[in-house]
């Protein structure tokens, strides 16, 4: 799936829309703390697994 701008552009018109203009702030920044939460987690993930696939190989 590709999204171009208007696409982009079109979604922020509707979720403006629908939340309105006080909430969408506080939504953009739940979502941006959530994608951070992700990424960490992710990271942790690949860490953890480098690690138990082999432990020696860092040290």
């Amino acid at each position: 799936m590709e999204f171009g701008v208007g696409k982009i552009i079109l979604l922020l018109i509707v979720a403006l829309l629908v939340f309105g203009p006080k909430k969408l702030p506080a939504i953009g920044k739940a979502a941006g703390q959530a994608l951070g939460e992700f990424k960490k987690g992710l990271n942790n993930l690949g860490k953890e697994s480098e690690t138990e696939i082999d432990p020696d190989e860092k040290k």
